[in-house]
């Protein structure tokens, strides 16, 4: 590309060669507003830089752009690849994008294992077993999970707990689990339930049916009654899960049906999601491409940004036709290992639930226009009730979390006029000198963060509020002065004597007093909101980095102990109390511990006490 105070665009585009590849359009400070596939650079390229431009967006777009960057490619299916992962990366401003790029749950169900277990598993898919989703939520993934304890009575435990039972958990007790851990199951019998639960995860629910009556009457047979009595509950359990899922299909296949609905301004598109015949839920995504209003163009980008991050299914059906459609759906079958068909023209049961797509599209698309007005009516509210000049625009809202000084974790949450900005959250892992020192860990999260937006990594917010009292936003103001951050307004909030919503103390700089803000303002509910969501934020990181920091033990870090001798030690004493509280010659009792690995095992569990 030509410098940019030197672009010369008629001499750039009698450069460009004609064969595929990606485009990336610049601005004056070099940064990407837009990427862009072509079949053929030079013809797509000039389009843009025609006298007349019948799209106002793409003059708009136009009019900011400085200089041209070209990425040449083999085949247009590596451009459509390149331009998806730049998209990821730089989220221009006049591309699709979309805010939720968070992978769908699945159930992972361990088959290689002599007694599988069932699994909620978020992430890249390594491990060996069969995954069944994704599913659209959390929330959808443990129901049905619980289903499947209640049918199946697999296990769902994790591999350490279930190593080292010596009785039967409470799972067994309330008819949830068989108790493979200590041998209250042959593993014939245990796998016989597995497969039964994965038929059951893949639709096959005939199938399962069938293979519990012949169970229940070989049991019967045999004069296992209590056996037989097992079944017969199974069946009665599985024949009202199968009249709840009123929407079936009569092929049983996996597919995505994308609704969608626009106001020109917001844009909603609504996946839902049929997975072995039933409609398991949906989920609303907000594609950002400014000025654009043709549903086929969003479609397009939408698509192509959505499923390229994942495994799509064998069928994906859109209310038109796209640009790109032929070229996915060769890239997705690639990728997911089987034939998948992008289609528009559709009949019965596809008809009626793209209807229905459309039809959560528009609610979705409701609720999100209801929101953010009411988001904006408190953001001017909140404007007011600090005494500002205008409405803030970007808030950022710091929280600090710990257990007696154990694994501090600080979060920081974003909120703008369209609500929370998922995307820009972060938490702070504290060092440990600032461990249970709310002020210095506050100090340290506050200076590693806007040390990074005193450099411009970061956009600089309206309104900074810390939670706690006049100790926080003295030490804030201290911070900030120090960094010479002196635009941002800051404003501390503490909780009442009563520690009740309503009751929170505003504190501002220079006022020895908290502001006067009633109970039911629209600025104190929206302080609420976010001071809610940074505590959140932030008791979620310390519980996960508290946790990880639990499940390694002390023993592990002892050399020579190995896997089976620490479940020995474990059994024999009870726990990891128990073997701290062993001597050397209780020690040595335990099956292949010698006199100089107790020595070792008790030196290492008593030289830091």
């Amino acid at each position: 590309m030509s410098d940019t105070d030197s672009f010369d665009i008629k001499t750039f585009l009698r450069t460009l060669t004609h064969r595929p590849g990606v485009y990336r359009m610049l601005d004056a400070k070099h940064r990407i507003v837009y990427v862009g596939k072509a079949r053929d650079l030079k013809k797509r390229v000039s389009t843009y830089f025609q006298k007349s431009l019948n799209e106002a967006k793409t003059a708009a777009m136009v009019a900011q752009v400085a200089g041209v960057e070209v990425t040449v490619t083999n085949t247009e299916a590596e451009a459509l690849l390149l331009e998806y992962n730049l998209i990821k990366q730089h989220r221009p401003r006049y591309n699709v994008t979309l805010r939720d790029d968070k992978s769908y749950p699945y159930i992972y169900v361990s088959t290689e294992q002599a007694f599988p277990k069932l699994a909620f598993h978020r992430g890249a898919r390594k491990g060996k077993g069969e995954y069944f989703g994704p599913y659209p939520s959390a929330g959808a993934v443990r129901q049905t999970m619980n289903e499947l304890t209640r049918l199946f009575m697999v296990r769902q435990c994790r591999d350490g707990f279930f190593n080292n039972r010596t009785r039967p958990c409470l799972q067994h007790q309330i008819k949830r689990c068989t108790a493979p851990c200590v041998g209250l199951v042959t593993e014939g019998e245990y796998r016989n339930d597995v497969d039964a639960a994965i038929q059951f995860l893949r639709g096959k629910n005939k199938l399962v049916v069938d293979t519990f009556v012949k169970r229940m009457e070989a049991a019967s047979d045999a004069q296992d009654y209590e056996q037989a009595a097992r079944f017969r509950d199974q069946l009665q359990r599985l024949k009202k899960i199968e009249a709840r899922q009123l929407v079936r299909r009569a092929d049983g296949k996996d597919l995505d049906i994308v609704g969608f609905a626009s106001n020109a301004a917001i844009h909603c598109a609504t996946v839902l999601m049929v997975r072995g015949g039933a409609v398991i839920g949906s989920r609303d995504y907000f594609p950002k491409l400014p000025g654009e209003t043709d549903k086929a163009k969003i479609l397009n980008g939408f698509v192509a940004q959505y499923y390229l991050g994942r495994e799509a299914p064998p069928e994906i059906i859109l209310e038109t036709d796209i640009e790109d459609r032929e070229i996915l759906e060769d890239e997705l079958g690639q990728r997911a290992g089987h034939r998948v068909e992008i289609r528009h023209k559709v009949r019965g049961d596809r008809q009626r639930w793209l209807k229905l797509a459309g039809a959560n599209a528009e609610q979705g698309l409701n609720l999100r226009v209801a929101s953010n007005a009411t988001i904006r009516r408190q953001f001017e509210a909140l404007g007011e009730a600090l005494d500002m000049d205008e409405p803030p625009a970007r808030i950022e809202c710091f929280d600090v979390s710990h257990s007696s000084g154990e694994a501090t974790v600080a979060s920081c949450v974003v909120f703008n006029t369209a609500g929370p900005v998922k995307s820009d959250y972060r938490r702070f892992n504290l060092k440990p000198d600032a461990a249970g020192d709310d002020y210095g860990a506050m100090n340290e999260t506050l200076r590693r963060r806007y040390e990074r937006v005193r450099k411009g990594e970061v956009p600089t917010p309206d309104v900074l509020f810390v939670d706690g009292g006049k100790g926080q936003l003295a030490e804030a103001m201290s911070v900030l002065d120090e960094l010479e951050m002196d635009v941002v307004r800051v404003v501390a909030v503490a909780k009442g004597r009563a520690r009740k919503p309503g009751a929170e103390r505003i504190f501002v700089p220079g006022s020895a007093t908290p502001l006067d803000i009633r109970p039911d303002s629209s600025a104190l509910l929206l302080i609420q909101q976010i001071r809610d969501e940074a505590h959140r934020f932030a008791i979620t990181g310390h519980r996960q980095r508290r946790s990880k920091a639990r499940k390694t033990s002390r023993l592990e870090a002892i050399p020579g102990l190995g896997p089976k001798k620490r479940r020995e030690l474990l059994k024999q004493f009870g726990g990891l109390q128990g073997v701290m509280g062993a001597g050397v010659d209780d020690l040595v009792k335990v099956k292949g511990i010698g006199r100089n690995l107790a020595e070792t095992i008790y030196n290492d569990l008593h030289t830091s006490d």
